[in-house]
């Protein structure tokens, strides 16, 4: 599933997402340290990986594995 951050907070390292159906999604900061990443722009595209409960657990970018 794919999104675009609609905000984040450096601080908090968490944020929202916007899907491509209109829904915004929360993540929160042990999905962002998942990915490895450092930063996150706004209106950047990712990728966003959810277990069995519907929660996100990691967020990347879409064309890293």
């Amino acid at each position: 599933m794919q999104g675009t951050v609609a905000t984040y907070d450096a601080s908090t390292r968490s944020g929202m997402l916007l899907l491509d159906d209109g829904t915004e999604l929360a993540f929160p900061a042990r999905a962002f340290d998942a990915s490895g990443l450092r930063l996150l722009r706004l209106g950047q595209r990712v990728r966003i990986e959810r277990d069995a409960a519907g929660e996100v657990v990691r967020v990347t970018l879409p064309t890293m594995a």
